[in-house]
């Protein structure tokens, strides 16, 4: 128990009473927990995005739920966009990116990654109708953090120290593959077939980002790692706003 909690405190800015899980062991054995704090998130999108449907128009309520997306992380993944769009972008020497991520200011890489990340997911949100929405807001953390245990279990930590250093101790296959079945299922169970497509497509992205990282870099940090979230966070949305124009539905 005490490794989900390590999940949900590492993960969300959620309460957690006690100092259950704050162990540097909790941490590192929390990965195959992953799955479980995307489908609480999720949970919670889906639930507050009813909710605010009966309140507002839904253009108002896609922009909502990409603010609660942000918020759940405390606005660490964002951050860790911006950071490796920094640096990866700069086209500079490997040591030098490693320095431009690690640095606290925002460049306009940064700033562009966050805006086009941001504009694609509200509007593929926005392109839905409102049970798809709920579908997609489901779905859309619980990709994020599947994605980030497949980039764990894929790629060597770059750095020698940080909390990407623990889980990068202890990753396995097996939880990547444990990750890979959650999203799948789930997206099964919501939509059929639509949920396969919308499973691979996060592998898609991931494995994309792993090779680009790993040829730039030559592995991961823990600002790819949130990078990759968000990233993966698209496809959701992205595939259910495609299938109408594809003639899938």
């Amino acid at each position: 128990m005490n490794r989900f909690f390590a999940t949900i405190r590492f993960l969300t800015i959620l309460p957690l009473p006690g100092t259950a899980g704050t162990g540097e062991l909790d941490l590192a054995g929390s990965l195959p927990f992953f799955p479980a704090a995307g489908l609480l998130l999720g949970g919670l999108a889906a639930a507050l995005g009813w909710g605010l449907l009966q309140i507002f128009p839904p253009l108002l309520v896609c922009a909502l739920l990409v603010v609660i997306f942000i918020a759940f992380s405390g606005g660490l993944h964002i951050d860790g966009l911006s950071d490796t769009a920094d640096g990866l972008l700069s086209s500079r020497s490997r040591e030098r990116m490693l320095e431009i991520m690690r640095d606290s200011h925002v460049g306009a890489l940064g700033v562009a990654a966050i805006a086009c990340v941001l504009l694609v997911k509200f509007a593929a949100l926005a392109s839905l109708r409102d049970a798809d929405l709920l579908r997609a807001a489901f779905l859309t953390p619980l990709a994020g953090r599947c994605a980030m245990v497949w980039q764990i279990t894929l790629l060597p930590y770059v750095r020698e120290k940080g909390l990407g250093a623990v889980f990068s101790r202890s990753r396995s296959y097996g939880a990547a593959v444990w990750s890979g079945v959650v999203l799948v299922l789930t997206g099964w169970l919501l939509l059929g077939e639509i949920g396969f497509l919308i499973g691979s497509l996060s592998l898609a992205l991931t494995l994309f980002l792993a090779v680009w990282f790993h040829r730039k870099i030559g592995g991961a940090t823990g600002d790819t790692y949130g990078a990759t979230c968000e990233i993966a966070e698209l496809a959701p949305a992205l595939v259910l706003a495609a299938l109408p124009f594809s003639g899938a539905r």
